[in-house]
């Protein structure tokens, strides 16, 4: 892959301290995510992630940010497990994703601060020493957590769908609408946004 062009295009007409403040969130993406499998063009870290692969794969695609600066995020791979954040996602400061089958999230997806991912409950109600069964987590295009939501195994969320703050999302969420609670409930369903109907991650350019 080629960076030095799209870093010359991004720091062109810049100081150098400008260039530096621009070229150092994409430096450090090199650097911290150097464990992940696939690292797109122009993705940024402000802080430095914890990131635990134990066998498995992670990829994030381009122009995506992970902010790990008041809280680290942290994300665990298992053996065999897949973690996959598309294109222009924003992960806020101490996101965690666990992955011991899959954890997807859609291109244009924003997850709030402290969010919680976790596809195996590591244990099984009745007896802990046994181990619990995995399910995929998968969110969809353009879809908006707030802070503290916890997204528990076998969840589907669909594109556009948003999330309301502390909530735990325990069975699938379908497109277009708000949920929230304990456990998640929907609250109501709107239209997609024209972007979203155009088949375009909402979220701005970076």
């Amino acid at each position: 892959m080629n960076l030095v062009s799209p870093f010359a295009r991004l720091l062109r007409g810049h100081s150098p301290m400008d260039a530096l403040r621009q070229l150092w969130p994409l430096l450090s993406a090199r650097l911290w995510l150097s464990s992940f499998t696939e690292v797109g063009r122009l993705v940024r870290t402000y802080g430095r992630p914890r990131v635990t692969n134990l066998g498995g794969e992670l990829t994030i695609g381009e122009r995506s940010t992970v902010f790990s600066t008041t809280v680290r995020s942290e994300f665990v791979v298992h053996p065999g497990g897949r973690i996959e954040i598309g294109s222009r996602v924003f992960l806020n400061y101490g996101a965690s994703i666990s992955a011991h089958e899959l954890v997807a999230i859609g291109d244009g997806s924003q997850i709030g601060a402290y969010a919680n991912f976790m596809d195996n409950d590591y244990h099984k109600v009745g007896d802990l020493s046994a181990p619990s069964e995995s399910g995929a987590i998968v969110l969809g295009r353009n879809v908006w957590l707030g802070v503290r939501v916890v997204v528990l195994k076998g969840v589907t969320i669909g594109d556009n769908a948003v999330i309301g703050a502390g909530s735990v999302v325990t069975k699938p969420v379908p497109p277009n609408c708000l949920a929230a609670g304990v456990p998640a409930k929907i609250i109501k369903h709107f239209d997609a946004p024209e972007v979203a109907q155009r088949g375009e991650a909402s979220c701005p350019s970076s």
